[in-house]
């Protein structure tokens, strides 16, 4: 598929259906055709660290938790458990706060330097699994060196992104933890205690859908750009706005469909994990085995907007160097 610019920049038409068969055919052409399982752990490990630290990016984490649901305690004695609960925590703090605070200082920092290695080293993966399926090659150290530098570019952005974040959203969140403790430690519910609750949890969830966008538009679309141009990310998110800002609605669809996309794939996956009474599952659990057991999936992921950026026109087609002439 082969889609040239209008005098204008604009091709005449946008779909969000049409890049499903090039990246179904992608995923063929690179894993099956031949089938190579040392091809499936060199791209994995870029898969891998393309989505290490985030939901689902070691493998695939399930649903449920470890729910208990029983008649035999009421909602008092509910609250009499967390009062209590709380109670001896707060005192078990106060009198232990001359190792504790010391202790949680330095859990942070570690925690923090922990978080930067893993922003860093995704950053870097964004690169080298979009460059594999770009070139249909399984190649490491190529993309590593050939793409560091739009790679730590990304990695400081996403770190301001981060920290702006954490400024906006870990208030809302204590804030609504408190308010709730509140209420279940003076043991009353009424409307004036629960409005402010809702409307941080509105906050909150306004907060999360706007950085998710931001960080969804980041991969699908801002590093192919940063990848075609070899620029900095904010240069990028330049040009993809002068997209956005008139094609919109086209934008718009492309999120909910990926919405309708990214629950098809889910129940496959679940499906899937049925079928081989769990055995998938557990594979799919494995930190690595699970990315190079979902490659199949990853692959089509991220093949897909890049097809649908494709069509804007030939210069943001990542494909135009692709060693395999499959298109």
């Amino acid at each position: 598929m082969n889609i040239e610019p209008l005098p204008t920049g604009r091709p005449p038409e946008i779909s969000v259906t049409e890049p499903i068969e090039p990246a179904y055919e992608r995923v063929k052409q690179m894993l099956f055709r031949p089938f190579d399982l040392g091809k499936w752990f060199t791209i994995g490990l870029g898969a891998w660290l393309a989505g290490l630290g985030e939901a689902g990016g070691g493998g695939f984490h399930g649903f449920g938790g470890n729910y208990n649901f029983n008649g035999h305690h009421s909602n008092d004695q509910v609250l009499q458990d967390f009062r209590h609960g709380y109670y001896q925590v707060r005192d078990y703090v106060a009198d232990n706060i001359n190792w504790i605070l010391p202790l949680a200082v330095i859990a942070g920092l570690l925690l923090t330097v922990f978080w930067l290695l893993l922003l860093w080293l995704n950053s870097r993966g964004k690169f080298m699994f979009l460059h594999c399926v770009a070139l249909n090659v399984a190649e490491v150290e190529v993309p590593w060196m050939k793409h560091a530098k739009a790679a730590n570019s990304l990695f400081r952005f996403r770190l301001v992104v981060g920290f702006l974040g954490l400024v906006v959203i870990l208030p809302l969140a204590v804030f609504m933890v408190v308010l709730i403790g509140q209420m279940m430690l003076g043991g009353e519910v009424t409307l004036a205690r629960v409005l402010p609750v809702v409307g941080l949890g509105a906050g909150l969830a306004l907060a999360s859908l706007v950085f998710g966008l931001v960080h969804k538009a980041l991969v699908d679309f801002v590093v192919p750009i940063m990848y075609l141009r070899g620029g900095g990310c904010l240069a990028a998110w330049s040009e993809f706005f002068g997209l956005l800002t008139g094609n919109f609605w086209r934008f718009v669809l492309y999120v909910l469909f990926q919405i309708v996309l990214g629950m098809v794939i889910g129940v496959m996956v679940l499906t899937a994990i049925v079928v081989t009474c769990c055995i998938a599952g557990c594979l799919m659990a494995l930190p690595f085995v699970g990315t190079v057991v979902l490659l199949p999936v990853l692959i089509f992921k991220r093949a897909y907007p890049l097809y649908y950026l494709r069509q804007f026109g030939g210069k943001y087609d990542v494909f135009a160097g692709t060693k395999t002439n499959g298109e």
